[in-house]
């Protein structure tokens, strides 16, 4: 009897070992599909000028300079703004704010927010930063819009992190004298390092790879914006009127390549600081 429930255990395992590694499978085998397709179509319209050089008819020639301009730009402003807010609010939540109904609500919208269509964003930022407040089609408004659309995720991620550092971290520095404020700011906060950057990449990458709102907000400028008051396209907008319009296929390619490229770049030099700035802690 024991000898036939010991079959079945190790038949179950082996199943549940199989579609482990089919999942794993199918995941990376997508994003392997989609990444070999898209630069094997790329790779080969890239060259300095077209990383250089300014769009000409609409596209179908020169490069794409202003949109990786335009983008960095966005991007930044964007997470200098819901960078700090979302680590103070989710601070609050967890180290200040008493359990009630109306913590219960502010994590319900925070959560809502979340899952709010960007073109919804899009279209709020355009009605009321665009038009309301005179940004025009404006870095400013853009990047203001995709600040308020990431910071739902920079809100969770940075809640998260705090939550799973030890409660006797907290106990350890207000036993040796330090106010709240100082356990916080000295204690809590540079143990939730890691997860903090991992929410502030993962917002990255969502702000980088974002059209409708830009759209709406950013405007659809080929020049290289010269403060955040002037409109710029940004890459993702670029690629999608490329191909919305018929321009050119090739450029498409070539531009989703770059976009590729640049996240991981970014990602990557993201990861390395966070190891860093951890590994310095620790050696402390």
């Amino acid at each position: 009897m024991r000898t036939g429930m010991r079959v079945i255990l190790r038949i179950e395992e082996i199943v549940v070992k199989g579609f482990l590694y089919f999942s794993v499978l199918v995941v990376f085998g997508s994003l392997g599909a989609i990444f070999v397709h898209i630069f094997y179509h790329g790779l080969g319209h890239i060259n300095l000028e077209f990383l250089l050089a300014y769009p000409k008819d609409m596209g179908r020639e020169g490069g794409i300079f202003p949109a990786i301009v335009g983008t960095g730009a966005l991007v930044a402003l964007a997470l200098a703004v819901a960078t700090p807010l979302g680590i103070l609010a989710a601070t609050y939540l967890n180290e200040y704010a008493r359990s009630g109904r109306f913590i219960r609500i502010v994590r319900y919208g925070v959560d809502t927010l979340a899952g709010v269509p960007s073109i919804v964003f899009g279209l709020f930022g355009f009605a009321f930063l665009v038009i309301f407040c005179g940004f025009r089609w404006s870095i400013l408004s853009g990047g203001l819009t995709l600040a308020f659309m990431i910071l739902p995720y920079t809100i969770k991620a940075t809640e998260e992190a705090i939550k799973a550092v030890p409660r006797e971290y907290r106990e350890a520095s207000l036993s040796l004298g330090a106010t709240r404020w100082q356990t916080v700011a000295r204690v809590v906060l540079p143990a939730a390092t890691p997860g903090i950057f991992t929410g502030v990449i993962l917002a990255l990458g969502k702000a980088a790879g974002e059209t409708a709102a830009i759209m709406f907000t950013a405007g659809s400028s080929l020049t290289v914006p010269t403060s955040i008051m002037d409109p710029a396209r940004s890459l993702p907008l670029h690629l999608y009127i490329l191909v919305a319009e018929g321009i050119s296929l090739e450029k498409a390619y070539a531009t989703a390549c770059v976009l590729i490229v640049l996240i991981l770049i970014i990602n990557t030099l993201a990861t390395y600081l966070m190891r860093v700035m951890v590994a310095k802690r620790r050696g402390k």
